[in-house]
């Protein structure tokens, strides 16, 4: 009996699976079409328009980034229509949304479906965040590289806690936030300051994580060697008595 109560329920979850898919990839072809993440649309119902605005930008930009439009684009339009200061607080809060909600989809969903499918990469996603995701998660979001939205379909696969998850990558995801609302913002104001101290900022940013990510594998590789050489001399000892 409880092997006929399993079925039902797997078959429902596939379904559901499929439902949400098919309602994502609609709403991809939407955003597109409409194109919801243009100056044009920030023009018409964004810029100016008060909370309105802003509901409609944090809402907007969260289900963008959650679907895998880059979160730099929604940095910038946030720059474009609030400002550097105000468009980095919206950006990173949809982004973080955005980050939240595929996060928990592939928690939901995903992570007994697929997990037989993508099993290898969350795997090596575990193992990377290892024993500090919080810190692991902000390399990765430093990087220049990698995919957002597979980042937060991983981790809601894998093992992670969704708090030092959110947390790293707020940190991680600021620097070109602030980078890409300060190219947004100098469209109207100092455009050549502004987007020169964006550019900078930028390569600080990926300099620092390609910095600390190669900190953290050697310190890995490091203390993979210590415990391999203390695990040999304790055999050496048995073998010795």
């Amino acid at each position: 009996m409880a092997s006929l109560g399993v079925r039902p329920r797997i078959l429902v979850r596939g379904l559901l699976l499929l439902a949400s898919l098919a309602a994502l990839g609609w709403l991809a072809n939407w955003l597109m079409d409409t194109h919801v993440l243009s100056q044009e649309f920030i023009d018409a119902e964004v810029a100016g328009h008060g909370w309105a605005g802003y509901a409609i930008f944090l809402g907007v930009g969260a289900v963008a980034t959650a679907i895998g439009f880059p979160r730099q684009v929604v940095a910038f339009l946030g720059g474009y229509a609030f400002g550097a200061i105000v468009g980095t607080e919206l950006a990173l809060a949809a982004t973080l949304l955005g980050c939240l909600c595929t996060f928990l989809y592939a928690r939901a969903f995903a992570r007994s479906l697929l997990a037989h499918r993508f099993g290898g990469r969350v795997r090596q996603f575990d193992e990377f965040l290892g024993l500090h995701p919080f810190q692991m998660t902000m390399i990765v979001r430093l990087l220049p590289v990698g995919n957002n939205a597979i980042t937060n379909l991983l981790a809601g696969m894998s093992r992670v806690r969704a708090a030092p998850f959110l947390a790293g990558s707020a940190v991680g995801y600021l620097p070109q936030t602030i980078a890409f609302a300060l190219a947004g913002g100098g469209m109207d104001v100092a455009p050549a300051i502004e987007i020169a101290l964006a550019a900078a900022l930028f390569v600080a940013s990926a300099l620092l994580g390609i910095a600390l990510y190669r900190k953290h594998r050697h310190g890995a590789r490091l203390e993979a060697s210590i415990d391999e050489a203390l695990e040999s001399g304790h055999s050496s000892r048995r073998d010795a008595f």
